[in-house]
């Protein structure tokens, strides 16, 4: 009898080990793996944002503090957007940038970014990026290009005109939106990054990201 049930409890492990692969974390947001993270500074920004890992009951998360300040970080990752092409991402911004205009050089800013890339070429300036942001300004659904590169598009998915100081979950497909913004068919994304940057506005903002990862649906 138990080996009958040792059976069928390892065959429904074996059903069961799919669905895990459904879902593709992407940052842990611990202090070990913040010494791993790529930094990039953004060029002729003054300072660089300050990353900051904590906890809470729903686990690890990163608080970025910008004071006229912009750097990111970033994670080279195989991404296999046919079986996980939406990206989920909880977040907070406690200060936001109100009055800044996003989509302008001088007012290029977002408490809250996250940036998805593809590689489409031999160097860092062929690639293509989708930046999905947390405005402070604009609705939700709103897009443009990149007022420095048309192949980054902003992609708002949260603004603070709608919650401030409050955590925040959003989903979007990543395959959808690269074959929207950028008319290219990807299977595979190549990074993923994240960065709080007030360098153009000169402004604070202090942000908190959780829980970023791909899943099916």
């Amino acid at each position: 009898m138990i080996k009958i049930i040792l059976k069928y409890l390892i065959i429904y492990l074996f059903l069961l080990k799919p669905a895990f692969a459904e879902r593709v974390n992407v940052f842990d947001f611990t202090k070990e793996e913040l010494q791993t993270l790529e930094v990039r500074k953004v060029r002729g920004a003054d300072n660089k944002t300050e990353y900051i890992p904590g906890s809470n009951e729903n686990g690890n998360y990163l608080k970025a503090v910008a004071d006229n300040a912009a750097s990111g970080l970033g994670k080279q990752i195989k991404v296999n957007l046919n079986k996980t092409p939406f990206i989920n991402i909880t977040w907070k911004v406690e200060k936001d940038l109100n009055g800044i205009i996003e989509n302008s050089k001088k007012g290029h800013d977002y408490a809250a970014r996250v940036f998805v890339i593809k590689k489409t070429g031999a160097t860092a300036l062929s690639n293509r990026a989708i930046n999905y942001v947390f405005s402070s300004n604009e609705e939700i659904g709103k897009n443009w290009p990149s007022p420095y590169t048309k192949k980054s598009i902003d992609n708002v998915l949260s603004t603070t005109k709608n919650n401030i100081n409050e955590w925040v979950t959003v989903k979007a497909n990543v395959k959808e939106d690269f074959k929207k913004f950028h008319n290219l068919d990807v299977d595979e994304l190549d990074g993923v990054a994240i960065m709080a940057d007030t360098d153009n506005s000169k402004k604070k903002s202090i942000s908190y990201y959780q829980n970023i990862f791909f899943s099916k649906d």
